[in-house]
């Protein structure tokens, strides 16, 4: 894993607000005002509430983002759960890097390469024209902010190590179809280069109790409940089936809904919103993830890092927690009179 520079913070970061939507005008300005966010990098929006937006209403949306977001933001959060797609595209991805429209002729099939995936810096609208977004998506406002709340407190958490360290759970699973990601699972032990971040490979048919969880990746359609590990703030947990990222999907409805990470502790998740295939470069990649994280990148970063073609993934969190971002230095003391 190449050496990332830099990180977008709240200086860099864009949040868009849907002021149709009550959810999105509370958590927006919530986050706005959390986060620290300046009042020109906040754009407002009116935008239906249903799970996808037509090409039309995209490009609007679109246009609105690019025309009033100041040209030094370079990654977005949308304060809403839905919509979170475009046709047979994620929303993320189509405000992130373009519109995908024959994604829908065969969702099967490979997509546009991210060229985020092999950017290293923390400026991609400038060198890109790519904006990394992320939406900041839970099941109820106090959910939402108890998400915003654990990005919030891992900030620097992880960055001198820990007395005990943070965990990466990686889970092999007896689906098949969804467990291709086993061959990517880097072997158990510590993460090389990285003090206080430990691999673990389990079993998802024989969990032992998942301790200290700061990355979490399996293969199921459902992954067994209760989901109440012992959370770090800035966890990220992801699991490989097709549809999750339908995000408008009750706990217990088919297929697992990612914003069941996101209820049970999870500062940030990913997930599909229409049917990929099993293609490993359509969701995260397990090595990708835990090393971009390591080197003190935020969530959305590290997220946008691991996903070769993320057409079809919907990106949702906290985008700003970074347990393993330094501390910052002091501000320097007026100089006496």
């Amino acid at each position: 894993m190449p050496r990332l520079y830099g990180r977008i913070t709240a200086n860099e970061l864009g949040v868009v607000i849907n002021t149709a939507d009550p959810y999105s005008v509370a958590i927006g300005e919530y986050y706005v005002r959390r986060r620290g966010i300046a009042p020109a990098q906040v754009v407002r929006v009116q935008l239906p509430q249903r799970a996808s937006l037509t090409r039309e209403e995209f490009a609007a949306l679109d246009q609105a983002i690019r025309s009033q977001m100041p040209e030094s933001v370079n990654g977005l959060a949308l304060a809403w759960v839905q919509p979170y797609a475009v046709e047979c595209n994620s929303l993320t991805s189509a405000l992130g890097m373009g519109l995908q429209p024959d994604v829908c002729a065969q969702s099967c099939a490979p997509t546009r390469a991210s060229p985020y995936a092999s950017y290293f810096g923390a400026r991609p609208w400038i060198v890109l024209g790519l904006r990394p977004a992320m939406q900041l998506a839970a099941r109820s406002v106090p959910a939402a902010m108890a998400m915003i709340e654990r990005g919030i407190a891992s900030d620097h958490t992880l960055a001198a190590g820990a007395a005990e360290p943070a965990m990466a759970w990686l889970a092999a699973t007896p689906d098949a179809n969804r467990n291709v990601r086993e061959r990517l699972f880097p072997p158990a032990g510590a993460v090389p280069g990285v003090t206080g971040f430990d691999v673990g490979r389990v079993k998802s048919d024989a969990l032992p109790q998942l301790r200290r969880t700061l990355v979490y990746e399996t293969g199921l359609a459902r992954v067994p409940a209760p989901l109440a590990h012992e959370w770090l703030p800035g966890a990220l947990a992801d699991h490989l089936t097709s549809f999750g990222g339908q995000l408008e999907r009750p706990t217990g409805e088919g297929q697992m809904n990612i914003l069941d990470w996101i209820d049970a502790g999870a500062t940030a998740s990913y997930g599909t919103v229409s049917e990929p295939c099993n293609h490993l470069q359509k969701f995260p990649h397990p090595q990708v993830l835990i090393q971009a994280y390591a080197q003190g990148v935020s969530a959305l970063e590290a997220y946008w890092h691991s996903v070769a073609w993320p057409a079809q993934g919907v990106f949702v969190g906290e985008p700003l927690a970074a347990p393993f971002a330094p501390v910052p230095p002091p501000a320097a003391s007026a100089a006496a009179p």
